[in-house]
């Protein structure tokens, strides 16, 4: 029993001192009948921070962050972005929310019938924001550029890769300059080579444009290179919150299982 109580106590959740709060998730709840997917889950992101979320195949790393942006409603518990108890925003101000924060799909969620710059140029026009056509081209060649895929700007997604495919869905996700990111397996499907590409394009663009993220995936090798702490969803819960390293190097079993 004391062996655990140990244990137990090394895993409790850190919080960097003296760093003002980007997002705050507090005993949060989320269930679908008797399956109690999130369980008095926890989560504090830091601005300029880069938090993972590491957890297997259905363990709520999904609903969690469709709760982050309000497709979900949880059952009990807050959860507040740049400020804002989003619980208490009306849909109008919700929306205003999400115009700072940025959401790169698993999928990549690309429209099909659009080419790369009308894709690019289709958050502006959701979110009627107004600028000349010079302002919205010099915006869409500048993500571009920061992508490397400038010269793809009048293809449609079925001309490339899955590679190229993210980086223009994370151009997307940059086009409104949002102040934070949330990353669902932004490598899922992506071979080794261009995983770490996109490990480290994530890693630029966050410095570039001075982002905090919340990075939902079960890569370790991505979680590796991307994130400043990890935290372990593991029975619904925050189980363990610590770096990279000092999670490897837990004897636990839960959490050990992840590094092997």
């Amino acid at each position: 029993m004391q062996a655990e109580e140990t244990i137990l106590e090394e895993l409790k959740p850190t919080r960097l001192p003296g760093k003002e709060m980007a997002l705050s998730i507090t005993h949060l709840y989320k269930s679908f009948g008797d399956n109690h997917v999130l369980i008095d889950f926890n989560l504090q992101l830091n601005r300029g921070e880069n938090v993972a979320v590491l957890g297997k195949s259905g363990s709520g790393k999904s609903v969690l962050i469709k709760c982050i942006i309000g497709l979900l409603k949880p059952d009990k518990g807050s959860i507040n972005i740049l400020g804002r108890d989003i619980e208490d925003l009306s849909l109008r101000e919700l929306d205003e929310v999400r115009t700072r924060v940025g959401f790169l799909f698993q999928s990549n969620a690309l429209y099909d019938s659009m080419t790369v710059r009308e894709n690019l140029e289709f958050p502006l026009r959701r979110h009627w924001i107004k600028l000349t056509t010079a302002e919205r081209n010099e915006k869409v060649t500048e993500v571009l550029k920061n992508v490397g895929l400038v010269h793809t700007i009048d293809m449609l997604p079925a001309e490339l890769s899955g590679g190229m495919r993210k980086r223009i869905a994370l151009a997307r996700t940059l086009i409104l300059e949002p102040e934070i990111i949330l990353y669902d397996e932004p490598t899922t499907g992506l071979d080794p080579i261009t995983g770490k590409e996109i490990s480290n394009l994530i890693m630029e663009l966050g410095e570039k444009y001075n982002t905090s993220a919340i990075i939902i995936s079960h890569d370790i090798n991505c979680i590796h290179r991307t994130a400043d702490r990890i935290v372990m969803l593991i029975d619904g819960k925050c189980y363990a919150d610590g770096t990279y390293d000092a999670l490897k190097n837990n004897n636990d079993i839960k959490v050990k299982q992840f590094f092997e």
